[in-house]
């Protein structure tokens, strides 16, 4: 078995709307069946007991390697604890090569227990080892490096539970909720309305303090300390017991309290220069430690944190009793899971001591032995939910600390014997405010009752029923894609709205390019929605880029399909016919929001199927009114658009809206047929945006076809009295469209300029001026700057072969460079002739083409 290729499928594909690992497994003969291979079953599930494919497939069934290798990637992943339940095996029309497709929820974890379950697979083949324990300890321990940790992932769960976009950033905990103007930004329970000198003062625990006491909010006696002797003069001033913590600390690191002795004292002054060379020390105030979430202007949970400490049974040592602790499966090392593992260090060495134990103790049953003062659950504490038993005057105090340092989002710790009435009548106090508080405690607390802690924060970010979405619109299909995208962007940017776009030509904001060459892909539309000055994204859809990674987003709310031709690029990626073709095309209509529209071509079979696939509503349009589907379509009262009276005509019941073809000048006056069907797309689909019909009809008045506005998309050039037309026309169907367009035009003589790219199919590129060779008088051939895996004039054999029997073309030339053959073809024209340049490179023959004809 061998993986000649394996791709990460980041978003809505082919195959799935979950992000997928997709991969290309050649089978030898024998692998074909691993059901004829003597022992390989036993050796599988001796090996992976859990895998069971026989009991899935079937005794009977034929069940390649490949389908195995599936299965196990899906199952090693689904038991080290990954939620994923989605995987394909297809074969090919390659004898023994499969496409296999596997759901992951972390990148890395999928790609690793693929590269695991192949060493499975040949392990069963060649009766050898294999290490399941090993193999699934390191996908869990990966899987936990790399998902959200869970304050980020409770406020993303929340923004998706509401319908908001998000994206993550960074390897850690950056994330983008939302899309283009729209966005908002977290780091775990930090927000970007967190500000920098709010983190500032939360850090500095002197400033802190005076700004609290300034406000009238209870907080403990302290100094900052520069030794271990000055903090022992600091003890001494305040009056033991004391508390030591770096003065710019969090997480309880370096935090040791209730320090009455010189000894501890040094050892936690220790601790705390460990963190920090800026040390506080202040009066321990005796109670309990509460942690107040404070969200905007409230208090959305409390919790009361209880130091890690073990009770003794009068059998085992403290030492053993804190490792049947942290056997607990709730326990981790990290912050992954509710609760974190009690440390066993010079800390909690001294804290025994302090106590009259040592680790080799044996506690009598029922003695509470503590192993820190502080209760931080990241250093081995519990927490208990008390958010229903918080007076209000707590919680105005946490509030008024959390406005007063002045962040959005901030965890208030207070000390004090109880959280049921004010902190002024027990001597209570706060004694830290920190910014990105760890929101596990409040998520699942050890005791009581979870809060919706990351719906809170949600809820702060984003107003009632916002999704935080700009109007997505996406294009796909073989032809008409770059202008319908243009013309589209442009009707939206008339209605006021800062429009990103991107087409085969680059990535454009606000009608700026900013990034060139081809950008119909799924990077190109990540940036878009990326951008903070974008209203509304209009993205060119191209198949490589559906096939390479998925949709660069979840839903749409519009997906217009032009057409499914037969020219775009067959024979690649196992997209062999029209129908797999189809099937990709597809995608963005199968992931149109159930509130969205797919704009799809009544004339063209394949996207007339393609309706059903739809979440949404479906607009069909066709230059034919008669046609069945629009007619089929009026009667039942959908949505449709079609040519009537030399008018395009959007209608639903008795809803009617012309536009006189006379005022679209991308049609010219109604005589370019692909054209009208371009623009009855855009109709489509800026109707179902909601765009008032004024702005419709202002925006196809004032867009102009020319090279500046949609290069390489019919741009006329008038050259000494003769017609000049641009084209990046590339495919046997995009030719076919222009013909009608060409012969409408009167010319004395119809010269045309052409090439072919190298990674189409030979019957395409034939194809291509057999229909040239019927319409123009003279052709003049070129080879692309780039043959794209072709021998040197390969493709200039294959575009000769297809004019053998052309009934028009008299005078076939072959020159060697694009500038070369288009001068040549200038220089042979005649007023009232016209010619037709299919160009390669745009933005560059179209700058050579415009210097000739200004020149001329």
């Amino acid at each position: 078995m061998e993986v000649s290729r394996i791709r990460a499928l980041r978003g809505p594909n082919l195959w799935s709307r979950n992000t997928c690992i997709e991969a290309i497994v050649n089978c030898s003969e024998a692998e074909q069946d691993v059901s004829k291979i003597a022992g390989f079953e036993k050796r599988l599930c001796a090996l992976f007991p859990e895998i069971a494919f026989f009991q899935v497939l079937g005794q009977n069934a034929v069940i390649p390697l490949a389908r195995v290798l599936e299965l196990a990637t899906l199952g090693l992943q689904a038991q080290a604890g990954c939620l994923v339940t989605f995987s394909r095996t297809t074969a090919t029309f390659e004898t023994g090569v499969y496409q296999v497709v596997v759901e992951y929820s972390q990148e890395p974890v999928g790609r690793r227990a693929f590269e695991l379950a192949q060493q499975l697979c040949n392990a069963a083949l060649h009766n050898t080892g294999f290490d399941l324990e090993a193999a699934l300890f390191e996908l869990r321990e990966l899987d936990e490096n790399e998902r959200f940790g869970p304050s980020t992932g409770a406020i993303v769960d929340a923004a998706r539970a509401r319908g908001i976009p998000f994206r993550r950033l960074t390897h850690g905990s950056l994330v983008q909720l939302g899309w283009g103007s729209k966005q908002r930004r977290i780091q775990a329970a930090e927000s970007d309305h967190s500000s920098a000198i709010a983190e500032s003062i939360a850090q500095d625990k002197e400033l802190t303090k005076k700004l609290l006491d300034a406000v009238g909010v209870p907080v403990p006696v302290g100094r900052p300390v520069n030794s271990a002797d000055d903090a022992w003069a600091a003890l001494c001033e305040i009056g033991a017991p004391v508390v030591i913590k770096p003065q710019d600390g969090n997480q309880g690191k370096g935090v040791t309290a209730n320090i009455v002795t010189r000894e501890h004292l040094n050892i936690a002054y220790a601790a705390a220069v460990e963190i920090s060379s800026e040390v506080m020390v202040e009066r321990y105030i005796p109670g309990y430690d509460f942690r107040m979430l404070v969200v905007g202007n409230q208090v959305v949970a409390a919790a009361r944190r209880d130091p890690p400490m073990v009770v003794g049974n009068g059998e085992h040592s403290v030492r053993e009793l804190v490792e049947q602790v942290n056997s607990d499966p709730r326990r981790s090392e990290g912050h992954a899971t509710s609760l974190t593992k009690i440390r066993f260090d010079e800390i909690a060495l001294a804290r025994l001591d302090a106590q009259g134990y040592t680790s080799d103790s044996v506690p009598k049953k029922g003695a509470r032995v503590v192993l820190r003062n502080n209760a931080n659950l990241s250093t081995g504490g519990t927490a208990t939910d008390v958010t229903d038993d918080m007076h209000p005057d707590i919680a105005a105090s946490a509030v008024a600390a959390a406005q007063m340092v002045g962040l959005d989002i901030c965890g208030v710790d207070v000390v004090c014997n109880s959280v049921l009435k004010p902190l002024q009548e027990q001597e209570g106090g706060i004694v830290e405010v920190n910014a990105a508080p760890g929101l596990r405690m409040h998520l699942q607390p050890s005791f009581g009752k979870g809060r919706a802690v990351g719906d809170a924060i949600i809820s702060m970010m984003f107003g009632p029923g916002e999704n935080a979405r700009i109007p997505l619109v996406t294009v796909a299909g073989t032809n008409g894609k770059t202008t319908t995208v243009r013309l589209i962007a442009h009707i939206l940017g008339c209605n006021g709205l800062r429009v990103g776009m991107t087409n085969s030509d680059g990535v454009y904001i606000e009608g700026k390019r900013i990034d060139t060459g081809d950008c119909s892909g799924p990077k190109s539309a990540r940036n878009v929605l990326l951008h903070p000055d974008v209203d509304a994204a209009v993205l060119e859809t191209a198949r490589g880029g559906v096939l390479r990674e998925g949709l660069a987003f979840d839903v749409c709310d519009v997906a217009v399909v032009t057409n499914i031709g037969m020219g775009d690029h067959l024979g690649l990626n196992y997209v062999s016919t029209v129908e797999d073709l189809a099937v990709v095309k597809r995608v963005v209509v199968q992931n149109v929001a159930p509130h969205g529209t797919a704009v799809l071509n009544a004339t063209d079979p394949m996207c007339v199927q393609m309706a059903d696939a739809c979440p949404g509503s479906v607009t069909f349009f066709a230059r034919d009114r008669h046609h069945p589907v629009i007619a089929t379509r009026r009667a039942q009262g959908h949505r449709v658009v079609y040519v009537a009276d030399d008018h395009i005509v959007a209608r639903q019941l008795e809803e009617e809206h012309r536009i006189p073809l006379s005022a679209i000048p991308l049609t010219r006056n109604g005589t370019i047929g692909f054209q009208i069907e371009n623009a009855m797309a855009v109709v489509a689909a800026t109707w179902a945006l909601k765009v008032n019909w004024e702005t419709i009809r202002s925006g196809l008045a004032s867009f102009i076809n020319d090279a500046q506005t949609a290069p390489g998309r019919f741009n006329f050039f008038d050259y000494r009295g003769a017609s000049v037309i641009a084209d990046y026309g590339h495919n046997p169907d995009a030719i076919l469209a222009l013909v009608p367009a060409i012969e409408s035009i009167q010319a004395n003589k119809r010269v045309v300029v052409i090439s072919g790219a190298g990674d189409r199919r030979d019957v395409d590129i034939i194809r291509q001026t057999e229909i040239l060779g019927d319409v123009f008088d003279e052709i003049i051939l070129y080879q692309d700057q780039c043959q794209r895996g072709r021998e040197d004039g390969e493709v200039l054999a294959l575009l000769r072969q297809g004019l053998v029997n052309a009934k028009r073309a008299k005078h076939i030339d072959e020159i060697t460079g694009e500038f070369l053959a288009t001068d040549t073809a200038l220089s042979r024209l005649q007023a009232g002739d016209l010619c037709l340049i299919l160009i390669d490179q745009v933005d560059e023959a179209l700058a050579h083409i415009a210097k000739r004809v200004g020149g001329a």
